[in-house]
């Protein structure tokens, strides 16, 4: 199939390649592909990373590579989809006979899966540092637990990753965390990380480097300070509050709009820290010779957790099988071909970083390793391409917020997904018939059935674990659960919308420790 890019401009002057660029890496965790302004947010503000994406390439069908964050940050680290690296579920997870001690009263028992990042993959990072770059990571890392540090992968210095899937001790200092020192009362975390990350390239200017940083924003707990709430409290009221904020899924409620004054501060923050780290490449000369990548881990919180977000027209979110769970902002900017191209609709996803940053930077790559990515050296340049490939995503679990254990298979425009607790199967052609929940296997039972095969030999091939059926499982149990989150769950909801959104709203004295107060 042949795949264009769109805003083509031919500029010669940005043809010269970079013999030894830097890298920054910039990964936002539980952001939403329509949590941007460039992606069409008209709540939260993001003009930081706005300009980041009209400066360089949109892919605006990018993916990760699972819905959950664990899973997802070792693709990135490994260039190989779940199924082959083994961690399926974010680190921490129940599965197996553990999973009954969640009372989730599910059909199915979760596949066992790895805790931590495997010794033997070579990571993007050292991939880097074995080639003269020094290596830095700050914030979230989710990847196991002493042994298995951002140090223990190929990075030289590690500021704040540790095993903690959201930030202990909150957005606000002091924060409970070996790795982050505490300094001032009531430190922003983003801001923090984004300054340790400036420093470094201040400190590091003269060297070339590879720097990843790693925002515990958006994640759950969300926070923001007094004035950030007010500003979009007052946003939301101008823009009109609706009464209704919430529907159900299939067995959770998931938010329909985005009017959280909350979470819109804390992307907003996430921003401001963005245009910090860019100011240091600007004001240190760094700019021209320096890739910048912007991305997400999964969808954003829709359902479960703090319900934060809507990710409309897309359905689902973090945790979920469809398009709101995996499709994700995911940009990235190429001094040297700045003006050659805008955006493109061709299929991407999160393995494709390894090769293709390797491939930027003039660095052999390693197919022996990346095995699920391919460079996209060839789209940034604005070459017109015939391939065609499929992904795959394999989530033998459920999410907290309300998805189901799933395998999927994308080629093609058409996305079949394997549902493990019955082996029904749902067929949709991107993008439209998904958003419009319109499964059109009926028709096309040709299509799902060809699908379904390669889908099910590629698991084969690379060793997946699968769910097996809870032989305990109660259905009265579980629609107890089900008419719960309805007839309790749904209504606390819409009034905790409404409380966040009053003009008296205070979560406490001190707002999460933002406000330093004296007694």
């Amino acid at each position: 199939m042949v795949l264009s890019v769109f805003g083509c401009k031919k500029n010669k002057e940005t043809q010269k390649q970079i013999a030894k660029p830097n890298i920054l890496f910039i990964l936002v965790d539980d952001l939403g592909y329509h949590d941007l302004g460039i992606t069409g947010s008209t709540f939260y503000e993001t003009p930081n990373v706005d300009k980041l994406a009209n400066e360089g390439m949109m892919f605006t069908q990018g993916y990760a590579a699972s819905s959950v964050c664990s899973p997802s940050r070792a693709s990135i680290m490994t260039g190989e989809f779940t199924a082959r690296h083994g961690i399926t579920d974010w680190i921490g997870a129940k599965s197996g006979e553990e999973w009954r001690t969640r009372k989730r009263h599910d059909k199915m028992l979760p596949a066992d899966y790895l805790q931590t990042l495997p010794e033997e993959d070579v990571t993007i990072a050292e991939a880097f540092k074995s080639n003269g770059y020094k290596t830095f990571f700050a914030g979230k890392w989710h990847l196991g637990g002493e042994g298995s540090y951002p140090e223990n992968h190929g990075f030289d210095i590690n500021i704040g990753g540790i095993e903690a899937g959201s930030p202990n001790g909150g957005f606000f200092a002091p924060w409970n965390n070996p790795k982050l020192a505490n300094k001032i009362p009531g430190e922003n975390l983003s801001m923090r990380l984004a300054k340790e990350t400036a420093n470094f390239i201040n400190k590091h200017k003269d060297t070339t480097f590879f720097a990843f940083l790693s925002f515990y924003a958006v994640h759950a707990p969300i926070q923001t300070t007094e004035a950030k709430w007010k500003k979009y409290r007052d946003k939301a009221d101008s823009m009109g509050i609706v009464e209704t904020g919430y529907k159900m899924e299939r067995v959770l409620p998931i938010r329909q709009v985005q009017d959280n004054p909350i979470y819109g501060g804390l992307v907003e923050t996430m921003d401001d820290a963005v245009g910090v780290v860019l100011k240091a490449l600007k004001d240190n000369g760094l700019d021209k010779n320096t890739i910048v990548v912007f991305t997400s881990d999964n969808g954003g919180v829709a359902s479960g957790d703090n319900y934060s977000t809507s990710n409309l027209p897309l359905r689902g979110g973090k945790g979920y099988q469809w398009e709101g769970g995996i499709r994700e902002p995911f940009f990235i900017k190429v001094p040297w071909l700045k003006n050659e191209i805008s955006k493109t609709e061709i299929p991407v996803i999160n393995t494709d970083f390894y090769p293709t940053l390797l491939d930027l930077a003039n660095i052999p790559l390693k197919p022996e390793q990346h095995k699920d990515g391919i460079s996209l050296k060839p789209i940034l340049e604005g070459k017109q391409l015939n391939f065609n490939r499929p992904l795959y995503w394999h989530y033998p679990h459920y999410g907290n917020q309300g998805g189901e254990p799933v395998s999927i298979i994308q080629e093609n425009n058409w996305k079949l997904i394997h549902y493990w607790e019955d082996g029904h199967q749902e067929l949709y052609k991107l993008p439209s018939t998904e958003i419009d929940n319109l499964n059109v296997i009926s028709r096309h039972s040709e299509l799902a059935e060809k699908m379904g095969r390669a889908l099910m030999n590629w698991l084969h091939n690379v060793g997946a674990k699968y769910p097996v059926l809870d032989s305990e499982y109660n259905a009265s149990k579980a629609e107890e659960r089900y008419r719960n989150a309805l007839k309790n769950k749904w209504p606390a909801l819409e009034k905790n919308r409404l409380e966040v959104l009053a003009k008296d709203f205070q979560p406490n004295k001190d707002w999460w420790k933002s406000k330093v107060t004296v007694d």
